[in-house]
């Protein structure tokens, strides 16, 4: 799978949120804030000009990344059943998923694998290995702003029933050649294929970028 080149703007918003964010953490003095506080101005006045994003929207959203800027955590589940994959149907853009999401501070990431699949699918999993660990942001969609990493964990199903939520439109199982519309921010063909391999060798080491 090819990784889409990156635009430029999105970069230097991305390195300029980045070290504002830093800055702010770790300012000593008002003079240092207001400085970092016009970096982070600029990052949003890039994204506003190169999206239908409004720049105080974006603003408040670089606002609430307190600290040390690094990387998000995304956490999916890679739960089997009888050779096919669960999958999700995303609200936001009706594309499927593997089940997951963010991990909030505090946790651990296997457990977080069991409580996304839970609630946006109804089942109820055993995490039993580590499939990957991706650099989210060089596959799929690239205009995510804050750069992440993805840990997919392949899991056992033990209980539950399809149960959609708030999040999620439809949950289903299909097989791994016939997949549907992917969200492919979430889940992509380069995680499908690395399932893949796991699922032919059960010996295969982590995949990491």
């Amino acid at each position: 799978m090819e990784t889409e080149k990156i635009p430029r703007w999105l970069e230097i918003a991305r390195e300029l949120q980045q070290l504002a964010q830093t800055g702010l953490a770790f300012a000593e003095n008002e003079y240092e804030k207001k400085r970092y506080d016009r970096l982070n101005e600029i990052a949003a006045e890039i994204v506003d000009s190169n999206t239908q994003l409004e720049k105080d929207s974006v603003k408040k959203i670089f606002m609430k990344q307190p600290g040390y800027a690094t990387p998000k955590i995304d956490v999916r589940a890679a739960v089997m059943k009888d050779g096919n994959i669960l999958l999700v149907q995303e609200t936001n853009d009706s594309c499927w998923a593997m089940p997951g999401g963010w991990a909030d501070v505090g946790d651990i990431p296997s457990d977080v694998a069991i409580r996304e699949t839970k609630e946006e699918s109804g089942f109820d999993v055993k995490p039993l290995k580590v499939i990957g660990v991706f650099d989210a942001n060089r596959a799929g969609r690239q205009l995510e702003f804050f750069h992440a990493f993805k840990i997919v964990f392949l899991c056992e199903l033990i209980g539950g029933k399809a149960k959609p939520c708030s999040e999620t439109l439809d949950v289903n199982f299909f097989s791994l050649d016939e997949l549907p519309e992917l969200s492919l921010n979430r889940t992509n063909l380069k995680h499908i294929e690395e399932i893949k391999l796991h699922l032919i060798n059960p010996e295969r080491k982590t995949f990491f970028d």
